[in-house]
């Protein structure tokens, strides 16, 4: 997939809002979803007889997306078709609901297992942003934005989220839809433009392209920096330390 052109993006400083997704860019929750999602379809895909689960599987169907819409993907890409159900499904019937459910159920066994430290180069990052007088949102299509959060010890620093409950709620699209973004853009009193998307996730990347925002940054978690930008993002680092000296400077106190 090949980007369309698009004017060459204004500074990291020109802007007034970073708008981070969580997984992966804030947080190593990634990798719980990760495990999450292979404790799930390792065994669910060996009893159908179809390919096996591996990691690759995660960042071509799954990644980034609202946790209904990667079951579908991912059984899409083996050929199973199965019903929909409903969100109150039970996490052991055999529908697209339940198979998420169950998913659900073993990322918070995963969660209050491990617990949840964020990235060092994003908290980082992250301070350095609000000590510059950035606002910030979380954009996550997770329905487990807020434990992660606080878990990580960040929650009281985002007074905009909006996550898979939310989208749920609102009947917000999910990525590569830019909508989940675009409405914390609006909840800041923000335009697109004055925005930067700050994502892992190749859908993610899109979503911010598709949604005219001034500037997209892909942090490679394993997508690839490639793959990140084909999608969208103008600028790929490997941590988001490595653009602390990109921001505006830190405002000075008044004496």
């Amino acid at each position: 997939m090949t980007a369309p052109d698009r004017p060459t993006p204004a500074r990291l400083a020109d802007h007034r809002a970073l708008l981070f997704d969580l997984d992966g860019v804030l947080t190593p929750t990634a990798e719980v979803h990760m495990r999450a999602w292979s404790r799930l379809f390792t065994p669910y895909l060996a009893g159908h007889g179809v390919a096996p689960y591996v990691e690759q599987d995660y960042f071509d169907h799954i990644d980034g997306k609202p946790r209904y819409d990667g079951v579908r993907s991912l059984l899409a890409s083996r050929g199973i078709d199965l019903p929909e159900g409903t969100p109150d499904d039970d996490p052991s019937l055999d529908t697209v609901c339940g198979l998420g459910n169950r998913k659900n159920a073993e990322f918070t066994a995963e969660l209050d297992e491990h617990g949840v430290e964020p990235y060092p180069g994003s908290h980082r990052f992250l301070v350095a942003a609000l000590d510059a007088g950035y606002a910030v949102a979380v954009v996550s299509s997770s329905a487990n934005a807020v434990p992660v959060l606080r878990t990580a010890g960040l929650l009281e620093r985002f007074p905009v989220i909006v996550d898979g409950l939310v989208a749920r709620q609102d009947a917000l699209a999910g990525k590569p839809a830019p909508d989940t973004y675009l409405d914390a853009a609006g909840r800041l009193g923000l335009t697109a433009a004055e925005c930067v998307v700050v994502e892992d996730a190749t859908s993610g990347v899109e979503a911010g392209r598709n949604g005219g925002f001034g500037l997209v940054v892909g942090v490679d978690r394993g997508a690839g920096a490639d793959a990140l930008r084909s999608h969208g993002a103008d600028v790929v680092v490997q941590d988001l330390a490595e653009l602390v000296d990109d921001l505006r400077p830190a405002a000075t106190p008044a004496i």
